[in-house]
């Protein structure tokens, strides 16, 4: 924690930097590319992952690890190092809880997941199910510490750039949904760190939920500032979750058209929910950039 002789915390130089990729993406278009600077991606093969925890070492280490990742959540929320200040919309979770299901969200912090988890953990527990999530490659084979158990043991779906990998990921997030699992995807792909819009979104949750004739349950987090400065000089966030209304496939649609229309729904009711919450008009700098 780097502090000036006031003992007011600086903000981070690396925050900064990334504060100012995001306005850079932002301006040219690039909304699903990534502005942290993770470690490389390992390529993942099929040897190297477990998806469906099939091997009982993978399953104890699940159950261990997650439990662990439970109490390391309920410590940020009693420390104020993640605020969840109010949940909207369980009821439209309640709507799908005893079926399958993908949930997109919003992407913005590396706690997000954990306050999607935990606000879920009691329902999931009455359905006897978990949260999986879809997450990056690289986060997998060359994530260290405490945050790469994570990522390798709390029931994760690695993305890979392994083509006979996919092929398993694709088969075990089929075999997910049909016994009645959720899935959270992060649809705009990237993390861009406390950006409060909603981005465009990637086809691949809406083919996960069309290929399995499942709902998408659309969640979106919003924020504001707390009166708490972290540790890297920017306030700690104040989040609203927004649970959002199930948008099914409609069978006399193509797959095609459920796909593109499925997305369409999901992003405007985003759209609405930001433009409610913060009473003003989405827009993109790259939008006034087009209208020079």
């Amino acid at each position: 924690m780097n502090k000036n002789v006031n003992n007011v915390v600086e903000k981070d130089k690396g925050r900064l930097a990334i504060i100012s990729r995001i306005e850079e993406y932002e301006k040219k278009g690039w909304f699903s590319k990534d502005v942290e600077d993770d470690p490389p991606t390992i390529s993942l093969t099929e040897d190297k992952v477990d998806y469906l925890n099939e091997n009982l070492i993978n399953r104890l280490l699940a159950k261990v690890i997650t439990t662990y990742a439970y109490h390391f959540i309920k410590k940020l929320l009693k420390t104020k190092q993640m605020i969840i200040k109010e949940v909207r919309g369980i009821e439209n979770y309640e709507k799908i809880a005893d079926k399958g299901a993908v949930l997109t969200c919003n992407h913005f912090n590396p706690f997000d997941n954990f306050a999607i988890h935990i606000t879920l953990k009691k329902y999931l527990k009455k359905h006897h199910g978990e949260l999986y999530k879809v997450i990056r490659e690289g986060n997998f084979t060359n994530f260290k510490g405490l945050y790469g158990l994570f990522f390798r043991h709390c029931y994760t779906l690695p993305l890979s750039s392994n083509f006979s990998c996919m092929k398993k990921f694709m088969a075990s997030v089929d075999t997910l949904l049909k016994r009645g699992e959720k899935i959270l995807v992060y649809a705009e792909q990237g993390m861009w760190w406390n950006y409060k819009k909603p981005r465009p979104l990637t086809s691949g949750a809406f083919n996960f939920a069309v290929r399995n004739d499942v709902p998408i349950l659309p969640c979106f987090i919003t924020m504001e500032d707390s009166n708490i400065i972290g540790g890297d000089g920017f306030p700690i966030q104040e989040y609203t979750i927004h649970f959002l209304k199930p948008i099914y496939p409609d069978n006399t649609k193509s797959y095609k058209e459920n796909v593109a229309e499925m997305n369409e729904k999901n992003y405007q009711m985003w759209k609405e929910v930001y433009e409610k919450t913060y009473g003003i008009p989405l827009k993109y700098s790259c939008d006034e950039n087009e209208s020079k």
